[in-house]
């Protein structure tokens, strides 16, 4: 829960902000008619933030997932915690999958190249829970020398190799460019 957003009127930020999602026609079950009318994944990296808001509407939601050295905001939990079997059979109650910050799940070497991957997409996927790492950056800096400095070699190693069920990016056109690309060699 955001302790440090109230209202005058007694209610919470999830409320308000679900409302306002609701006021403009956002909400259904994931992939149902209403849904698919007007796609939104409501995120967050406070687990009693979900947990509220899992009460208050039936869009989907994902629990987003800080580097291993960062505690949760609401419950003071560490990585190694949240990201257990046990509590991701909790979480999977209240969210339809996780967003991990993508250098947790595959850990970066020293020379910034990718190491063996994390068992978290595994993990995840043996309980039912999507994987949308994030964020997916087009700079230099910011993709891992494997990819040559290609964002494209790095959708591809991600969704084909990692498995991973979706992506965040700051750059969508360059995803989406990867997605036309892909999909023309598939037919």
């Amino acid at each position: 829960m955001n302790k440090h957003v109230r209202w005058a009127d007694g209610k919470k930020f999830e409320d308000k902000f679900i409302a306002t999602l609701k006021k403009y026609g956002y909400g259904g079950k994931y992939m149902s008619p209403a849904w698919r009318a007007k796609p939104v994944f409501v995120q967050s990296f406070a687990p009693t933030s979900l947990v509220r808001a899992a009460d208050l509407m039936d869009s989907p939601l994902v629990f987003l997932i800080d580097d291993v050295t960062v505690r949760t905001e609401d419950t003071n939990q560490a990585y190694d915690e949240i990201t257990s079997g046990e509590y991701l059979d909790y979480m999977k109650k209240y969210v339809v999958g996780i967003g991990p910050w993508k250098d947790t799940v595959v850990p970066p070497t020293k020379g910034n190249l990718l190491a063996t991957p994390s068992d978290l997409v595994a993990m995840a996927h043996a309980r039912g829970l999507q994987v949308h790492p994030y964020t997916y950056r087009n700079e230099n800096e910011f993709l891992h020398f494997n990819f040559r400095q290609d964002p494209y070699a790095e959708y591809d190693y991600w969704i084909n190799d990692v498995g991973v069920d979706g992506l965040f990016t700051d750059f969508p056109a360059s995803l989406r460019r990867f997605q036309e690309w892909t999909a023309k060699k598939k037919d």
